[in-house]
């Protein structure tokens, strides 16, 4: 993990997130030392580019913005926190090449957008909000239900734009736009600092834990998701998928022991038992987060595939509990849907036939994937206004 002045072996184990003695027995000593690291852990490089635009204002985040946009070389001279926190992130790792930049990310292109924004809401952000660290982060911020259309809006662009083809290159969208993500996690941190965070029982406000965990959402929990839905992909794929994540965590600030190795959907899976044996329980906020996510998907739904709101809404409650399970389900008052899902149970398998019909036909199946990739750059392109991290940027 990147050095700080306060280290994290300075904290004790989080109250809140299980036990020590816990993971020990089942992981091992050395995990246990990795993970109390991580509990205790944000980012402290990117935290301490926060504090000096907080310190040093505006010529901080323009230096910042520059360095982001065109390389630690182009600063004359960059503030410290600025100059670490670039160096860092332009140390590229060595197993990344053209290969991984230009073509790794394919796979998440081989399903049409409305898969893409189920697995992302249903999926991955309420796996997300499950965590109560993240969700008492998001509670502190305001706008717990009014924020979550746009909330939902901005990390689909934000996907969406680091997934293209060339989009991780130093100075691309999608480089600027995660290195603006990882900037608003930090300014999210302090605020949480400041609004009193309970730390003691919940480690730092989005710790290295957390970030790990939502790594494996955008990750397990959506190829999962999409899998079950009938949209499946092959290991070869997932091995690609996987590596090109690395990538996005190195860019992202997530500690890379925790995530680079993995290359298969059962690899992650051993990673995020251990990551969700220290997430503890769900909170009320959870709960709200995941109706006024889906509520919000309905919407987008019925925009995308015309589809009646209530419809929706029934086909998204259906499917986010084929994702979660029953016990988490229900816990998020997610209610059941027997219709739905027994339609469900008969449609899946003919969407993962005709899939594996289009797969057959390798020119067929690359051109729909190349469809999808120019779909997603045309809905980057049409961005509505500025999102949340772009504006944060701009401040």
């Amino acid at each position: 993990m990147p050095t700080t002045t306060q280290t994290s072996s300075e904290f004790a184990w989080p109250t809140g997130r299980s036990r020590r003695a816990t993971v020990e027995a089942q992981f091992g000593a050395t995990r246990a030392d990795l993970i109390q690291s991580a509990l205790t852990t944000g980012d402290p490089l990117a935290d301490d580019v926060i504090a000096e635009i907080h310190d040093h204002g505006r010529d901080v985040r323009i230096a910042l913005n520059n360095g982001i946009e065109h390389g630690l070389d182009s600063l004359a001279d960059p503030p410290p926190a600025v100059a670490a926190l670039l160096k860092h992130v332009e140390a590229t790792p060595d197993y990344v090449d053209d290969s991984l930049l230009e073509d790794a990310s394919l796979p998440f292109f081989t399903k049409p957008a409305a898969v893409t924004a189920i697995s992302l809401s249903a999926g991955a952000l309420v796996r997300s909000y499950q965590s109560p660290s993240i969700s008492t982060v998001l509670a502190m911020t305001g706008r717990l239900v009014e924020g979550a259309p746009r909330r939902l809006y901005e990390t689909g662009q934000w996907l969406n734009t680091a997934m293209l083809p060339g989009a991780m290159r130093r100075g691309a969208r999608g480089y600027v736009s995660t290195l603006q993500v990882r900037l608003l996690h930090a300014a999210m941190r302090r605020l949480a600092h400041d609004r009193g965070y309970d730390e003691a029982a919940l480690g730092a406000p989005i710790n290295q834990v957390d970030m790990a965990r939502t790594w494996m959402d955008f990750t397990l929990t959506s190829l999962t998701a999409e899998q079950l839905m009938g949209f499946d992909i092959t290991s070869a794929e997932q091995n690609s998928f996987y590596r090109y994540w690395w990538y996005v965590g190195h860019v992202m600030g997530v500690e890379p022991r925790l995530v680079e190795g993995v290359t298969n959907n059962e690899e992650a899976k051993r990673v995020d038992d251990l990551l969700q044996t220290v997430t503890g329980p769900l909170i009320p906020e959870s709960a709200v987060l995941t109706e006024a996510s889906l509520n919000s998907l309905a919407d987008r739904l019925h925009t995308l595939l015309k589809l009646p709101e209530p419809v929706a809404l029934a086909v998204l409650r259906s499917l986010t509990r084929r994702f979660h399970g029953t016990g988490v389900s229900r816990e998020l008052a997610i209610p059941a849907t027997p219709l739905t899902d027994k339609l469900l149970a008969a449609a899946v398998p003919v969407v993962a036939r005709s899939r594996a019909r289009l797969r057959a036909n390798p020119e067929a199946w690359r051109s729909a994937t190349l469809e999808n990739v120019e779909a997603a750059r045309t809905r980057v392109a049409d961005q509505d206004g500025r999102t949340g991290y772009e504006h944060h940027a701009a401040e």
